[in-house]
């Protein structure tokens, strides 16, 4: 098989843009072209990453959740960009589009329909973004890793390096994202005394906004938590807890199975499509973990859990989670751009 002119597409969030940073690791040997938003995070991740042959960021910005002008001022922006995107896909002769949804995806796939160059959809969540559905239809593959017929998630290969078996719960990991959950942080700040009291020791992702404030509720409770935002030892961080409170974004869920670490989900409610809730009860309807509206969250039902056998569920989680993601993707990629 011969070099490939790939370009891959879309982003706006983490989630969506750790695959394609896993799946440009697969696919080194090809010609690789990246095109997404000068809005969310596509920029902060790739616009320095000569991986890729050359970077495009146009001004698009999401459609959902805004103003009847709204919408027709962000669609009138994607359209402008697709004939940008679609011009590239001509001028360099692009075998391939490799689209992971959300709004920076849109102009890319809408150029490869309308370039007639075949088109690949990776779906993270266990319900469809309204984009990649619209496309469905049109794209050479879709790829999801929910249901029966699931494809690998392209996972980091250190989550399953390190992964191990939990026997018994000395470490807890709360995990709101870089960003933050304020539930997630309330709840934490609830049940951290009677997790003290057992002798658990407590990690929090709480937020780069929301350190200083967690941290001194922490202190008035006299307790010593391990509290952090963003941080390049998250895997670290996952690796030593026993036990995990977490959103439901599909990356987060992956991530923490391949490693092993029993979790409680905590679904973002406002996710559209209510696809996190989903993503958490595709492993839950297997005991492969569980899930609580984060208003329905309570003390009683925390230690509930707890009382579980954990370790059968780590072993478990292990053995589900499928390895070789991104090579499986890629090879999928690949046949397309034949």
């Amino acid at each position: 098989m011969g070099r490939k002119n790939i370009v891959m597409t879309g982003g706006g969030t983490g989630g969506h843009l750790a695959i394609i940073a896993a799946l440009k690791e697969a696919l080194k040997k090809h010609s690789l072209i990246y095109i997404g938003s000068t809005n969310g995070q596509d920029r902060a991740w790739f616009e320095n990453d000569h991986d890729f042959l050359a970077r495009y960021f146009f001004e698009t910005k999401g459609v959902a959740n805004r103003s009847f002008l709204g919408k027709f001022d962000s669609m009138f922006d994607i359209s402008k960009a697709t004939k940008k995107a679609a011009a590239i896909l001509e001028d360099t002769k692009a075998d391939v589009v490799f689209s992971v949804g959300g709004y920076s995806a849109a102009p890319c796939s809408f150029g490869a329909v309308l370039t007639s160059t075949p088109l690949v959809i990776h779906e993270q969540n266990a319900i469809p973004g309204s984009l990649n559905k619209l496309l469905r239809p049109l794209a050479c593959s879709f790829i999801s890793s929910f249901g029966k017929a699931k494809i690998a998630y392209p996972i980091k290969n250190i989550f399953f390096e390190k992964a191990r078996v939990r026997k018994e719960i000395k470490t807890v990991i709360f995990l709101g994202g870089s960003q933050g959950a304020v539930a997630i942080n309330e709840f934490a700040l609830l049940v951290a005394k009677d997790l003290y009291q057992k002798g658990i020791k407590i990690i929090h992702q709480a937020g780069e906004r929301n350190i200083q404030k967690v941290k001194e509720e922490y202190q008035k409770l006299g307790i010593k938590a391990e509290v952090f935002g963003f941080s390049k030892k998250l895997v670290d961080y996952i690796v030593e807890a026993d036990f995990a409170i977490a959103r439901a974004g599909a990356s987060t869920l992956w991530e923490l199975s391949a490693n092993g670490l029993p979790t409680l989900f905590v679904p973002y409610p406002y996710a559209y499509g209510d696809h996190q809730y989903y993503n958490a009860k595709f492993l839950a309807d297997q005991g492969l973990g569980w899930v609580c509206r984060q208003n329905q969250l309570s003390k009683s039902k925390l230690f509930e859990i707890l009382e579980n056998d954990i370790s059968q569920i780590s072993k478990n989680l292990i053995d589900f989670t499928p390895k070789d993601g991104s090579k499986q993707i890629a090879q999928i990629i690949l046949e397309c751009a034949k």
